[in-house]
């Protein structure tokens, strides 16, 4: 559709002159007509994160003298369907009045509502909310309907502030409040057109869904910041779409929208400025949408498009091993790196520098995908590196271990630097511009590509850390706020009283409403199709509706080479499936939290696993131990209980893990701990939900240590007794990635892991600068002793954490960091060199997968699995490895040697694994399997892994 275009020079017209409102920001917006408390620290109460919370609750009006004067604040009715509006209601009788008003103009003043262009009575209906309604919104199953006139004109009125009230037998109002509209808007305005910005030969499309906006126009820009505005438009409306064409000329420049539109919060018609929900580049300063065509040839990299026959083979999910990092961590700290790229995208093409080269080892060693933190578009990080402020790191080495000097200097400037994990997303669809050279015009885009480019010629396909749970802005004014100022309250999730939900951190996004669903599974084709991107891990996944995630998965899937040129069988879908705030027990819909993934293919952290292997879990004593971390065998003076509590738990963790090593299948049958046979799912938690509840290997997410959280190596010398040796701490490193890297199911290693990697006790580093989350690929340091950690999140263990960080004996040398990245290459090739460590089927894990040091006379701190294989020709299991007939891994934690003895593993051919063999270990190579007996001994701390082969 054409629309009115005219050129205005610099002084005619801007967003500023035209709204001077929208020129201040948040703590200097003018006063809206009533007063807000404080607002209050957010806590996240979710297993694996307290981390990023600097964020308010939602803000409630404070107490009115008047029943009803504050009562347009709250928005406690729901529209819900065309016909239909819902409200939490007991009276019986009276009357109930939808009103509307164009100019937000409603007051409560006197007996009811004035200032209305239309009122409007409902008909009560007597029958509870329709089947559907319920379903789409059964935190309010139980309100009272009321029939909306069929006659009413709804894409007049939805644009309007609305209210309804009740007034009971004798005329008296006895209750007022504003409307939710998702309801209805997802009835009447549902769409699946074009939207963003939309190429042809002649002219470039713009499509903005904003149905409840007044007036949409579009300005234009040359640059990406100041210069002349150099066209102004104004958008035309269908059925909730603004749209209208600009010169293809346009393309290469920058453009915003002005939206006239009311806001709930404000009980305004306010006039937003905002970025394009679609858009696919920025300026710099994230202020413009870049107007960029991402099928241009001149944004693509050498070979680009043959990059989908280039990538590595993943024949089957199981196969995956995933490797967590942080762009800027990966090389800010690599002097081999070129300083105008360290620390960004192009870093991963400096084949010679020390972390490629280390991805290469582990790329070398079988590891397949590297799962890469937020890269779109967060805040708290400026893309405009001029304005960063950095600290002299030389005088920062000079201070003690365990001075805390080190992070008064770095929060100094913690939000003023180069970094941030980037969990604050601004907008979906666009690279992150601090990560590249130049964050105005289309670097980005390239350099991002050529990112993507080079780790999969390397052999490292690329997952990436999508955040669709929230959104860092709301309201009508302020740069981060984005699509809460085009359809006001639709994006973002509400509670019964009609304020913003923020049980993920801030702003919590509504999956369950059509649009919002749909831009998720449109953000996630951007990435693929334009960034062949293969692989998501979804951020609080459980706060996204499961059926959300069941259409990404199927419309990825139809990608094929021939039309898209993308496998989309290939990309793999998983997250964090915590069930906690207001959508826990499926309170807002049928949610992808772990118990309802079974059967999906989806994977979910399993943070079973983690709290087994370690102790307690995140929210705990820091020094609860666990199966690692000296449990019972090796106290570390934290009060456990009785020395027979502390066995009981210890023995009920070891049953969380052999679950765990076994896919986590729900089904999985096993011995436990009181010599009970057992399906994984009748294996309680300590909080009382199953354990097990994966149907597939490939919903189980195994891990030990990931972002949030201590390092694994900072959360073993925290946990395990303040007087064993450095040397006995790296041995609990190295079995705890061996515990995951030889399960069933899908592995996941962050970042360092495998090279004792130190935060220096870091609880939370996501603010903590490039000093505390440095990583060294020349492995001279682990990073152990840069003073202690951030005041923030972990001042309340700085008496636990300043004697650690004081001691010399804690911090390991070059050798044992060495020995550290041999032993778990070695465990990336044992788990490859066997398909039986990556059985595809739940079945094929139950037929073969077997724990052996069970029932009440275990051995305490000893796990003993075998994997067995069929014959050729001999009925019974079929064969799946041709090397290996049969395997036994035995994972020693105890402080001391072990034997053990099976009648089951008598009689073997048994030998210990080339691999280690081979390797510098010498501890490992005193493993010894008697045939005779099946007896095993293992040294301490060890994991040792004994193969049967064929006779080839």
């Amino acid at each position: 559709m054409s629309i009115l275009c005219q050129s205005f020079p610099a002084t005619t017209i801007s967003p500023s002159t035209r709204s001077p409102l929208h020129i201040h920001n948040n703590k200097t917006r003018p006063a809206v007509s009533f007063t807000r408390p404080t607002p209050r620290p957010s806590i996240v109460k979710c297993r694996t994160r307290t981390h990023r919370c600097y964020c308010s609750t939602s803000t409630m009006p404070l107490a009115s003298s008047s029943p009803l004067k504050d009562s347009l604040r709250y928005s406690r009715a729901y529209w819900v369907s065309r016909s239909i509006i819902a409200w939490d209601l007991d009276a019986v009788g009276g009357s109930c009045f939808l009103y509307s008003s164009k100019s937000a103009a409603l007051s409560v003043a006197g007996n009811g509502i004035e200032g209305y262009d239309l009122n409007i009575e409902l008909e009560r209906c007597d029958q509870r909310l329709p089947e559907n309604v319920r379903d789409k919104f059964p935190h309010i199953k139980d309100y009272k309907a009321f029939k909306v006139p069929a006659t009413l004109d709804l894409k007049s009125i939805l644009k309007d502030q609305l209210a309804v009230a009740l007034f009971d037998a004798s005329g008296q109002c006895i209750s007022v409040t504003g409307l939710q509209l998702p309801g209805v808007i997802d009835d009447f305005f549902s769409y699946t057109g074009p939207l963003g910005a939309v190429f042809s030969n002649e002219a470039i499309n713009l499509y903005l869904w904003a149905p409840t906006a007044q007036d949409v126009s579009v300005f234009i820009y040359n640059e990406p910041s100041g210069g002349e505005i150099a066209l102004v438009a104004q958008l035309k409306e269908s059925n909730g779409v603004w749209s209208g064409n600009v010169p293809r000329s346009s393309e290469g420049c920058y453009y915003v929208y002005e939206v006239s539109v009311y806001h709930p919060s404000t009980l305004q018609i306010e006039k937003c400025f905002a970025n394009d929900p679609y858009a696919r580049g920025l300026s710099g300063d994230g202020k413009r949408t870049f107007l960029v065509n991402l099928d241009s040839d001149d944004l693509k990299p050498h070979k680009w498009d043959d990059l989908g026959d280039e990538k590595p083979n993943i024949a089957d999910f199981s196969d995956i091993s995933i490797y967590e990092l942080h762009v800027r961590d990966f090389s800010a700290n690599d002097p081999n790196v070129h300083p105008e790229i360290r620390g960004g995208y192009l870093a991963f093409t400096s084949q010679d520098s020390a972390g490629v080269l280390h991805l290469k080892k582990l790329s070398d060693a079988g590891l397949t995908h590297i799962h890469l933190l937020p890269t779109f578009q967060f805040d708290d990080v400026d893309d405009q590196k001029e304005n960063w402020k950095f600290v002299d790191t030389e005088m920062l080495e000079s201070l003690p271990p365990d001075s805390a000097e080190q992070q008064e200097y770095i929060t100094s400037i913690q939000n003023e630097d180069g970094y941030n994990w980037g969990y604050n997303p601004v907008l979906w669809g666009v690279p992150k511009g601090s990560y590249a050279t130049n964050p105005n015009g289309p670097s980005r885009i390239i350099e991002f590509r050529k990112m993507v480019q080079a780790l999969n010629r390397i052999g490292l396909r690329v997952v990436l850390d999508v955040v669709y749970n929230h959104l860092h802005g709301s309201g009508p004014v302020g740069d981060n706020s984005v699509l809460d100022k085009i359809v006001p309250g639709y994006y973002l999730r509400r509670n019964t009283d009609g304020f913003i939900e923020n049980s993920t951190c801030v702003n919590n996004t509504a999956s369950e409403h059509f649009m919002v669903d749909r831009l998720i599974i449109d953000d996630l084709l951007n990435w693929v199709v334009n960034y062949k991107i293969d692989g998501f891990r979804f951020d609080l996944m459980g706060h996204i509706m499961k059926s959300t995630m069941m259409k990404a998965k199927s419309v990825l899937n139809n990608l094929s080479m021939d039309k898209d040129k993308i496998d989309g069988s290939s990309i793999f879908l998983y997250g964090e499936g915590w069930d906690f705030g207001e959508v826990a027990n499926n309170g807002r819909g049928v949610n992808a939290s772990q118990l309802n993934l079974g059967g999906t293919g989806i994977g979910s952290f399993n943070d079973r696993i983690r709290d087994a292997l370690l102790g307690g879990s995140p929210f705990g004593h820091p020094l609860q131990q666990g199966f690692l971390t000296g449990l019972s065998l090796q106290p570390n003076g934290h009060d456990h209980g009785t020395k027979a509590n502390a066995a009981r738990i210890l023995a009920l963790s070891t049953d969380h893990i052999q679950v765990g090593m076994a896919a986590n299948l729900k089904d999985f049958v096993l011995t436990n701990c009181d010599g009970q046979e057992v399906k994984g799912s009748e294996i309680p938690t300590y909080g009382g939900s199953p354990v097990a509840y994966a149907t597939q290997p490939v919903e189980t997410i195994n891990y030990v240590s990931a972002h949030d959280n201590e390092t694994l190596f900072d959360i073993i010398s925290l946990k395990t007794p303040m007087e064993i040796s450095v040397d006995e701490r790296c041995r609990i490193n190295h079995l705890a990635t061996s515990i995951i890297a030889l399960s069933q199911g899908v592995p996941f290693f962050h970042c360092g892991d495998e090279i004792l990697r130190s935060k220096s006790l870091d609880r939370d580093s996501y603010n903590s600068g490039d000093w505390f989350n440095r990583i060294d690929f020349s492995y001279n340091s682990n990073n152990w002793g840069v003073g202690l950690p951030p005041k923030g999140k972990n001042e309340k263990s700085w008496s636990l954490i300043k004697p650690r960080l004081a001691s010399a004996s804690f911090k390991p040398n070059k050798s044992h960091i060495l020995s550290a990245l041999e032993n778990f290459q070695n465990l990336l090739l044992i788990r490859y060199s066997s398909v039986l460590f990556r059985l595809r089927t739940a079945n094929a894990i139950q037929e073969r997968v077997r724990f052996h040091n069970t029932g009440p006379s275990h051995v305490p701190g000893v796990i003993v699995m075998s994997i067995e294989d069929g014959h050729e020709g001999v009925p019974g299991l079929t064969r799946l490895d041709p090397i290996y007939s049969y395997i036994v891994v035995i994972f020693n934690s105890c402080p001391t040697d072990i034997s053990f003895a099976s009648p089951v593993l008598c009689g073997k051919a048994l030998e210990l694994h080339l691999v280690q063999m081979m390797s510098t270990d010498n501890s490992v190579k005193n493993s010894t399997y008697d045939p005779s007996t099946g007896c095993f001994s293992i040294p301490s701390r060890t994991t040792s892994v004994f193969v049967e082969p064929r006779n080839i």
